[in-house]
């Protein structure tokens, strides 16, 4: 499949570079350092329609592809992970709102939304249930004309600072929680709605620009106009949120990883030892080749489950989480060798290779663990043979 980009997707890549050198790349480093969650500066890309890529123009959105998408989250990324990967995240909300709600939802969330005058938070994981989505234990419970939320969901970015949530839980009704998959709903909260509170700011590894927080419910009250699509379609909405939120976190891994490449070359070509720079070792050669030929195969598979996805192929699940794995896994590997090809300075902040490797390392974890990454596809195998998958 070629990947050489258009005019179009040229300019936007360029557009979202000149976002990130501009207003990302500058405060990075003392966002990470004091947990600054940059709204004006996400109310500032919502105005240029990075807050809504994917989203419809029928709700405000700019209507692009998964792959458009994936180009210019990777762009964002080169900037500030961090931040980049809570626009992914706000992104997928806003899509799932715009896709699955009703006239009324859409119109009452979306403009706002897309414009990131308001902001969303995805909640999924729980206490109990992580990678294991369909075991969900948060409760709602039909009452009048809406539903009573009960339970918690924990890791939730954004949480406790944005507007918007999306939540998935378990419809229940006078014969207890309704069991599996199917018994799973969705649906468009006010963060400030009674009932609702937040736990303390988690302290993190890394993704320090974004705060992230437990959510309890407590007999929060939700019509039934919020609910996104049909009782007991709320698992397969997650799980179409999440092939296109695994290209997103891969993206943005890419993106840092780029982000850790050039700084590196640039080190090299500089830090004097034995009376040369660094670069000219075989060594480090041979490391540079390296991460550049992983970084370019991390690429490559990312635009072309984005584009799976995009064409609606029979296997984009698949495909998905195949990037999701192997863009992950590299772009760390790549951001840990750039902090060790500049030494003890990688390892302190006044260089940026430390808070790449931070940053980047949960893009491991989130949207489905690797592990849980592998059994897709392994099963995916099984089921199908490999010979019919991998074409």
């Amino acid at each position: 499949m070629d990947f050489e980009l258009n005019e179009t997707q040229d300019a936007y890549v360029a557009m979202a570079r000149q976002f990130a050198t501009k207003a990302l790349a500058p405060k990075a480093a003392e966002w990470d350092a004091t947990g600054h969650f940059p709204k004006d500066v996400l109310r500032e890309a919502g105005s240029l329609g990075l807050m809504a890529l994917y989203t419809p123009e029928s709700a405000g959105g700019l209507g692009l592809s998964r792959l458009d998408s994936a180009l210019i989250f990777e762009a964002l990324a080169e900037g500030c992970t961090s931040t980049a990967a809570f626009m992914t995240i706000h992104n997928m909300a806003l899509w799932m709102i715009a896709s699955f709600g009703n006239e009324e939802t859409r119109a009452t969330f979306c403009p706002d939304l897309a414009e990131a005058k308001t902001l969303a938070s995805y909640c999924l994981t729980e206490p109990g249930a992580g990678s294991d989505a369909a075991s969900l234990r948060t409760t709602a419970t039909r009452e009048g004309d809406g539903y009573r939320l009960n339970g918690q969901k924990m890791f939730i970015s954004g949480a406790g600072d944005t507007d918007v949530l999306v939540v998935m839980a378990r419809v229940a009704d006078e014969n207890g929680p309704r069991p599996g998959a199917k018994g799973v709903s969705s649906f468009v909260v006010p963060a400030n709605t009674p009932g609702i509170s937040f736990g303390r700011k988690e302290e993190k590894m890394g993704w320090n620009s974004q705060p992230t927080r437990a959510i309890t419910f407590e007999e929060a009250f939700v019509p039934a106009t919020h609910r996104l699509g049909a009782e007991g379609e709320g698992f397969k909405i997650a799980m179409k949120g999440l092939d296109g939120g695994r290209i997103n976190i891969a993206t943005t891994a890419v993106g840092t990883a780029q982000a850790a490449l050039e700084h590196t070359l640039a080190y090299v070509g500089e830090r004097q030892q034995f009376g040369q720079p660094i670069g000219a070792f075989q060594h480090t050669q041979f490391e540079l080749a390296d991460m550049a030929t992983e970084l370019l195969a991390a690429r490559q598979m990312v635009r072309l489950a984005a584009a799976r996805l995009d064409a609606g192929h029979p296997e984009a699940t698949l495909y998905c989480a195949m990037a999701k794995r192997f863009a992950t896994d590299r772009a760390f590997e790549v951001c840990n060798k750039a902090l060790q090809l500049h030494g003890g300075y990688g390892y302190i902040r006044e260089y940026p290779l430390e808070r790449h490797l931070r940053d980047v390392r949960v893009h491991q974890i989130l949207e489905g663990t690797n592990e849980i990454m592998r059994v897709i596809i392994a099963r995916r195998m099984q089921m199908e043979g490999a010979a019919a998958l991998l074409h």
